[in-house]
């Protein structure tokens, strides 16, 4: 279908064409040389569409990334793996020292114990002993001052322990394993994660603000942009391996 201003137009044209020159328009002369030689105005249909209705436009940007050289100039970027890497270890600590199902000496006895606000693993305490499948025995007579210590390492260890002492020597039941206690330390390592994870984006925060601090000193403002971006990268990765070690720890806590 024609357009309404074409259509306009050729109205227009022929209404001043027959005003201003009237003899062409006679019967005797529409075939004549004179009239023929006439440009004509052809009409050529054209739908017409809505701008932008239905059209998406690839909003995007083209994503830039700064190579690692150029990223060291303008933040340490070893440090920044180091620190969010350091929240890796730290949590994976945790899930070895705190999250096993069984009770083995192995656990105890690197069990880190508060003394005078120092910590030491408890194999420097006291000597631990299995003395039947259901009871582990801690001597303290070389440390008794060190008693009360332990017992609250113990207690809090998230290993669901229960000593008792008699004297200088402890009592340590190994518990039983039940669905709740399974439950309970699948929990545990979840919280060890939100640590952990909250722990990497503390320091992709920290960069982030420090970049900030830069942009008033005279950095390129697309370059802050562009080098806090790679920064989350980063952290995203770690905290994607960080999830990982939950989900296996889980399984093995919950199925084993």
């Amino acid at each position: 279908m024609f357009t309404r201003a074409l259509v306009t137009s050729a109205v227009l044209v022929t209404r001043n064409l027959r005003r201003d020159l009237p003899h062409l328009w006679s019967p005797s002369t529409r075939c004549s040389p004179e009239v023929l030689a006439l440009p004509i105005l052809q009409l050529s249909p054209r739908r017409n569409f809505a701008k932008g209705k239905n059209i998406k436009k690839d909003k995007g940007k083209k994503k830039v990334e700064v190579n690692e050289e150029s990223l060291s100039e303008v933040v340490n970027i070893e440090k920044i793996k180091q620190d969010m890497e350091r929240n890796i270890e730290k949590m994976n600590e945790l899930f070895v020292k705190h999250l096993s199902i069984r009770s083995s000496i192995g656990s105890m006895e690197q069990l880190m114990v508060v003394v005078d606000g120092k910590k030491y693993p408890l194999i420097e305490l006291g000597q631990v002993i299995r003395s039947n499948p259901k009871t582990v025995v801690i001597n303290m007579t070389a440390f008794p001052q060190a008693i009360p210590s332990v017992l609250k390492a113990l207690s809090e260890s998230g290993m669901n322990l229960n000593p008792q002492q008699d004297g200088t020597t402890l009592y340590v039941p190994v518990p039983k394993v039940t669905k709740e206690h399974r439950e309970a330390l699948a929990k545990n390592a979840k919280t060890h994660f939100i640590k952990c994870r909250d722990g990497i984006r503390d320091v992709q925060t920290g960069c982030a603000r420090s970049l900030k601090n830069k942009e008033k000193a005279g950095l390129s403002s697309d370059l802050s942009h562009q080098v806090q971006e790679q920064v989350k990268s980063i952290a995203d990765t770690y905290i994607a391996q960080a999830e990982k070690m939950l989900t296996t720890k889980q399984a093995e806590l919950l199925n084993a």
